[in-house]
């Protein structure tokens, strides 16, 4: 079937394309001609990076391309983000990261187990935090304030950025210094991670391809490049596996990411992040302990969305399908239905968590007795299905 033949339904009234094949040439292609025939904004999905290369003799531009996601470049920044954040499953970061959401498992000797949302926080007045979702037994909901922490429960705080590790302190699990990173493949992923790395830690790589070993290991000088299988268990301990701070599973084979995974926790490595390649092993891999679970495509839809909300000028809407919620960035005009009623913050409906409040440029992590003034921008975390009532309250 021709390409042209399949877009010429494209015309003006077309706001985004969207090329997202698994062929950089074929999602060139048809961006171009999506373009010519009217689509006003154009977003494709490559995997080869030599196109951003200044020498690169053609670049996205050239094929009329508005925006470029590449996923194994948004696996690497969130594989980056959790190394920081050692204790964290998922971080998503908003306003620049000034704000953050924030996953962390509750292990059984968290001091949290067995209280409630809102006897935390009055314990902590002085770390101002919102608990967006929980995630419990393969579910996820939103909780309210006299919702009981359980064991094994995976909680999303909301935090400004400068608190964050006060809250993984707060849960029981602080964030520790990474030295030592093991990679486990040098796919795109693991390429891109060890130049990441290589200055600011003690990276070793192990590749079973020998040829492809040999290929790249010249571009990671400051990298220990070894030959072997991963899931040899002689050669892991050999490498001194128990000193190891980080293990990353990033092979192309997710099948083996998630044995060698495995086995890395067998070893107590302290945080072991593994990339899969879709979504269906997340939740079980979840159970199993693995520390943190990242997803090339997810990561690049997830990308491809936050494109899209902020050239939105009014509500923007923010799907993470990995946890089933959706985020609600919304202004409170002045002749809603909550201004109009008089309602306080304490009248919202627990099926809405009011996250933060952004009110010049400052971020708010409401509490109780937080006044909501007219034009605040409110971030909101919900299901999909409660958004009409969260825009009747608040447009």
């Amino acid at each position: 079937i021709s390409l042209s033949w399949i877009l010429l339904p494209i015309n003006d009234e077309v706001d985004y394309f969207l090329a997202l094949t698994r062929i950089d040439e074929i999602n060139l292609v048809a961006s171009s001609i999506a373009k010519k025939l009217g689509s006003k904004k154009v977003i494709a999905r490559l995997r080869n990076t030599e196109y951003v290369h200044k020498d690169a003799i053609m670049s996205p531009d050239n094929f009329g391309v508005d925006y470029v996601t590449y996923p194994e470049k948004a696996a690497r920044s969130e594989i980056l983000n959790l190394i920081r954040d050692t204790s964290a499953v998922e971080i998503k970061g908003f306003k620049n990261n000034k704000l953050k959401l924030i996953g962390i498992k509750l292990e059984h000797s968290s001091p949290l187990i067995g209280r409630t949302i809102n006897n935390v926080q009055l314990s902590n007045p002085y770390l101002q935090h919102s608990v967006a979702v929980i995630d419990r037994n393969d579910s996820t909901f939103v909780p309210h304030k006299e919702t009981v922490y359980n064991k094994e429960d995976v909680v999303y705080f909301v935090a400004a950025n400068h608190n964050i590790d006060n809250i993984q302190t707060m849960v029981g699990k602080p964030s520790f210094k990474v030295n030592n990173i093991m990679i486990l493949g040098l796919g795109k992923v693991g390429r891109l991670l060890a130049k990441s790395l290589q200055i600011d830690y003690n990276v070793k790589i192990i590749e079973h391809d020998k040829d492809k070993a040999k290929k790249y290991s010249p571009d990671f000088d400051e990298c220990l490049t070894l030959i072997g299988d991963g899931l040899d268990l002689e050669l892991l301990e050999s490498e001194n596996i128990f000193e190891i701070d980080c293990f990353i599973a990033a092979t192309e084979n997710q099948e083996t990411n998630m044995l060698a995974s495995m086995i890395a926790k067998n070893y107590n490595v302290k945080q072991v992040i593994m990339h899969i390649n879709s979504s269906t092993y997340l939740k079980p891999m979840r159970r199993i302990g693995v520390d943190a679970i990242v997803s090339k495509n997810i990561s690049a839809v997830n990308e491809i969305l936050n494109i899209i909300e902020s050239d939105k000028e009014e509500i923007q809407i923010s799907r993470f399908e990995d946890i089933d919620i959706d985020v609600l960035q919304i202004h409170a005009l002045e002749n809603c239905k909550y201004f109009n009623r008089n309602y306080k913050i304490t009248d919202i409906p627990e099926s809405i968590c009011l996250g933060a409040i952004i009110r010049n440029e400052e971020i708010i992590i409401p509490s109780f007795n937080t006044q909501v003034d007219i034009n605040d921008e409110l971030i909101l975390f919900l299901k999909p299905e409660t958004i009409a009532k969260a825009e009747n309250l608040f447009q």
